[in-house]
């Protein structure tokens, strides 16, 4: 909302012209927006100032926006016109994870193209198998812990389920976290992205001439990963000698086709950089939106059990979705997840700045200037969803207008009225879409639909307790949960 100044009508803002909080000298806004609750507190003045506002980071111009037209525009404008935050790229590179995620210019095309192939290469029909075979072990924990009356942290164990299959499609390896502890990729991958988060916070460069006790311990992760990653392509590299001319397995093995190729210019180097990211990028994400559908599903049985029925019907017989055939059919499934992130969205804001002089939101920012994007104020308004507090994975189902459609109840719901998947940015827009997406939208369907034909689920704490911290992604601080099993119940009865 573009209200906070008056202006002339048609004509264009400028800096000076947009509110800001109070701030100090030198390091500007920083101060307010450390680590985990960055995100609230942009969400907060954004309450009190209306947007878009101004702040500064140490010496860098930063304007806000919520506006999900603006940030459309914005994000098919990258890579040419914005890229990511500056900050961005010397903090991936410093920790030697200078991949897709973080490279901008000349060099994103061609990295894009090697993360895309890789993972066409992987071919997911092919790697479904991989994929239920995992499911099915989560199942087994889950019922032995069902069975002993445990309470599951759920957070720690959807991430032993995304760790084992991101590294199963990078590499070709199942490590097995599901079943064994002390895993070097789940152990060390947890302490990356909150150090991440609070680099690119930090107002200098700090750990370049001193580490503090969270640097060093950074460091050695980084150090086990990466040696797990290189341990990882020379078992690639001797695979695939063992059978030339055979086509690639898995990502690890389809970017080191692509490398060996001449004048590629890719190294080695890079591939661990990009292999690193796939885990990175892969782990947290789908665990985190796995983890906020949670305490959603809990607060209704009677949600659940329609879902129980409509997954026992489903998957029928099976355990866990059968093939890929079916997984396509659980479009419900996915809902729940995709409703859970619209309110605790795991991507909260995104820096990109500025490349040359823009106009954006009816501001004229200067080249150079940092443009956060706030995500959840646009996913929870009623201008692009109804009920817009309200959690109703429904209404990512029928968005074919505001007519005829049937709740979850027998009546006309809230998902036939406004429904805008234009203002659910989660995934991304534009060239740099999330190229994971297809995966991620797998391992939902397919965890939820196995959960809810098996389990009940009761939260195991007072929601409000539930903190959202953001470490580079919005994780909750908690979330314990306990699962009945449906089968025993019935039987009771």
């Amino acid at each position: 909302m573009d209200t906070a100044v008056a202006t002339p009508a048609g004509a264009l803002r400028r800096l000076e012209d947009l509110p800001s909080p109070p701030g100090l000298p030198l390091i500007g806004h920083l101060h307010k927006l450390a680590p985990p609750f960055t995100h609230l507190q942009l969400e907060r003045w954004a309450r009190e100032l209306g947007t878009p506002y101004r702040m500064r980071m140490a010496g860098v111009p930063v304007v806000v926006y919520d506006d999900a037209e603006v940030a459309q525009q914005v994000l098919r404008d990258r890579p040419s016109g914005l890229r990511r935050a500056s900050i961005i790229r010397p903090v991936f590179r410093d920790m030697g994870i200078d991949g897709l995620f973080s490279t901008e210019g000349d060099a994103w095309s061609p990295q894009r193209r090697l993360i895309m192939q890789a993972l066409n290469a992987s071919h997911f029909r092919a790697f479904f198998p991989t994929l239920q075979g995992i499911t099915a072990r989560l199942l087994r924990r889950w019922q032995r812990a069902a069975a002993r009356g445990e309470v599951l942290q759920m957070n720690q164990e959807l991430m032993r389920y995304t760790v084992d299959v991101t590294s199963a499609l990078a590499f070709g390896e199942d490590p097995n976290t599901l079943e064994q502890d002390g895993n070097v990729v789940q152990d060390h991958l947890a302490h990356i992205f909150p150090m991440i988060m609070k680099r690119t916070m930090a107002p200098l460069p700090y750990w370049r001439w001193f580490k503090l006790p969270a640097d060093r311990r950074l460091d050695r992760a980084l150090g086990a990963v990466r040696a797990y990653a290189q341990q990882r392509i020379a078992h690639a590299r001797a695979a695939l000698a063992a059978e030339p001319g055979r086509a690639p397995r898995n990502a690890l093995e389809a970017m080191l086709v692509q490398v060996d190729e001449p004048g590629s210019g890719f190294t080695d180097e890079l591939v661990v950089a990009n292999v690193l990211t796939l885990l990175l990028a892969g782990e947290d994400t789908t665990a985190y939106s796995l983890s906020w559908t949670m305490p959603y599903l809990a607060a209704e049985p009677a949600l659940q059990q329609r879902l129980h029925e409509q997954a026992a019907a489903a998957l029928g017989a099976h355990d866990v979705c059968p093939d890929h055939d079916t997984m396509k059919s659980l479009d419900v499934f996915e809902a729940l997840s995709m409703e859970a992130l619209r309110l605790r969205p795991v991507v909260t804001f995104l820096g990109l700045d500025t490349l040359q002089d823009k106009v954006i939101g009816g501001v004229a920012l200067p080249a150079r200037t940092r443009v956060f994007l706030m995500f959840r104020p646009a996913q929870t308004s009623e201008k692009h969803f109804a009920c817009p507090h309200a959690y109703d994975p429904q209404r990512w189902l029928h968005k074919e207008g505001k007519e005829g459609k049937e709740g979850r109840d027998g009546q006309v719901g809230i998902e036939a009225a406004v429904h805008d998947p234009r203002a659910f940015l989660q995934f991304g827009a534009g060239p740099r879409v999330c190229p994971g997406r297809h995966l991620a939208v797998v391992e939902l369907r397919l965890v939820l639909s196995m959960l809810l034909k098996h389990f009940e689920i009761e939260l195991a704490c007072d929601p409000a307790e539930i903190e959202e911290h953001v470490h580079f992604t919005m994780l909750p601080s908690k979330m314990p949960v306990r699962l009945k099993p449906r089968a025993a119940r019935a039987a009771a009865h």
